[in-house]
């Protein structure tokens, strides 16, 4: 891939399914308004990303409110990661199947609907439900936003569709840090569910009038049965890995549990991969794993996410429990990285055109390392200005850089037929990276908070504990420089890559 990211793949041509809505009934309109298309699917993923952080700085006041205990509010945070991450590979090939567009209505559906359901909750347990419902929607809505984007837009225009989709995705975690922070202080806990009612419904509304359901191609034969197999082993892999991360996060990596979930998630997940190799019609095809440019992405994916996620988490406790930041504060100490993330995101289609996916996400991941690294040795009573400010614009800047990139390369050689599954791979990848990165920094965290000496400063304790974690996480970053010069070779046309 030398000159563009988003060359159309094969397949485009093929003839829908029968039962399936004929393409012309929709795409005219589709075609008049690509941008009004384009802002339903970013905005739906702007929604999943915001709820992804949004709940961080509200805690506190939700666990005073329903009488929330420690563990309980710690599945305020895991009950969506659970289900979001256990569930992405499933909800990315039943968008496949049956409809891109069904599926990311219905996603939507279900999110809004837990949402409200969220904001209105008067138990700990309707809050933990609906928190849990919310991940099923958003693991529905997820791999059919980018399967949707490959099928809607061709050539640059599906570059810049997926540098918005990467600006929009990276920025929702620091909006929703900042909205988090301003709904707890000015108004509720609840509206930060609540605000989703009204976005979910106008997405809702919008999405069959301006996004068109992709025609399904045609195969000869027999309708292949669903992969009830790898479905079954690949959701409860995954979900497994996830918690051994959530219980290693607050208990520690030797804890009973997280071991039994350890091993619980690789006989299912070793499973899973000889379900898929014998399955006519698999949940995730292993071609997409093992060649392409798919295959290519995935390392550097896992690597870069697995740095990244500690950010958030690690300077907002930070800013919060050594610095005294109001979580209105805290949320604005966020803002330089989302700019800087967002601009580059939308300057990345230009710069694919000229120099193609290797260098930008080799630049964007020494960046990053650079501002973690930077944040490692960060003092307790550093002024933001000076130790911080300049960090986070490296993190979002190399972030902006490296990702748009990274997803277009990714998906360029994937056959329109399997967008959705290779789609709900690349956000599994993320999101595994991001899970069991935080997982290790967390562990980092705690095992040099635990060694302070008796009677050490509080604030010097934690900061040890953040820039330690942040140590690691820089590390992290520098792999993803070393796997990405892996994106160097065989750039040929991604329409050729497609092995």
């Amino acid at each position: 891939m030398s000159s563009s990211a988003a060359a159309p793949a094969a397949g485009r041509s093929a003839a829908p399914r029968a039962d399936a809505r004929p393409p012309g009934a929709d795409a005219p309109r589709v075609r008049q308004r690509p941008g009004l298309a384009l802002a339903v699917i970013t905005g739906s993923m702007l929604l999943i990303g915001i709820d992804v952080t949004v709940v961080n700085l509200a805690l506190p006041d939700m666990s005073a409110a329903l009488d929330l205990s420690p563990t309980a509010s710690s599945w305020v945070l895991n009950a969506y990661t659970l289900v979001f991450g256990g569930l992405l590979l499933l909800g990315g090939r039943l968008g496949d199947v049956f409809g891109r567009r069904r599926m990311f209505v219905a996603g939507v559906a279900v999110f809004t609907l837990a949402s409200l359901l969220a904001g209105l909750a008067p138990w700990a347990w309707a809050l933990l439900a609906a928190r849990a419902l919310q991940g099923v929607g958003g693991a529905f809505v997820g791999p059919s936003t980018m399967a949707l984007i490959v099928s809607t837009f061709d050539g640059p225009a599906r570059a810049r569709a997926i540098s918005w989709y990467s600006a929009v995705l990276g920025a929702g975690a620091s909006v929703g840090l900042v909205l988090g922070g301003v709904l707890t202080d000015l108004a509720s806990w609840r509206w930060v569910f609540l605000v989703n009612v009204p976005l979910g419904a106008l997405l809702i509304a919008l999405t069959p009038r301006v996004v068109a359901e992709p025609p399904r191609p045609e195969r000869s034969g027999a309708r292949p049965g669903f992969d009830a197999a790898g479905a079954l082993t690949g959701t409860l892999g995954i979900g497994s890995l996830v918690y051994a991360c959530i219980r290693a996060a607050s208990d520690g990596w030797h804890d009973t549990r997280t071991a039994a979930a350890l091993v619980v998630a690789v006989v299912l997940l070793a499973s899973f991969v000889v379900a898929e190799r014998r399955a006519e019609a698999p949940i995730t095809p292993p071609r997409l794993v093992t060649r392409g440019t798919l295959a290519r992405v995935l390392p550097v994916m896992v690597l870069y996410c697995a740095a990244m996620f500690s950010v958030l988490f690690m300077l907002g406790r930070y800013f919060q429990d050594g610095r005294d930041f109001s979580p209105i504060r805290a949320g604005m100490a966020f803002l330089p990285l989302m700019a800087c993330q967002f601009t580059m995101a939308r300057l990345a289609p230009a710069v694919l055109r000229k120099v193609g996916p290797a260098w930008p996400a080799l630049v964007g991941s020494v960046l990053a390392a650079g501002g973690l690294l930077w944040l490692s040795q960060l003092g307790p009573h550093d002024a933001y200005a000076t130790h911080i400010l300049g960090p986070l614009i490296l993190i979002g800047t190399g972030a902006g850089t490296a990702m748009t990139p990274l997803n277009a390369y990714g998906m360029s050689g994937v056959d329109p037929a399997e967008s959705g599954a290779a789609s709900g791979l690349v956000q599994t990848a993320q999101w595994i990276g991001g899970t069991l990165g935080l997982a290790a920094w967390v562990t980092v965290f705690g095992t040099t908070t635990r060694d302070a000496a008796p009677g050490a400063d509080p604030t010097t304790v934690l900061t040890d504990g953040v820039t330690a974690a942040f140590a690691g996480a820089g590390l992290s970053a520098v792999a993803a420089a070393v796997a990405a010069l892996a994106l160097f070779r065989r750039q040929a046309s991604p329409g050729a890559a497609k092995g």
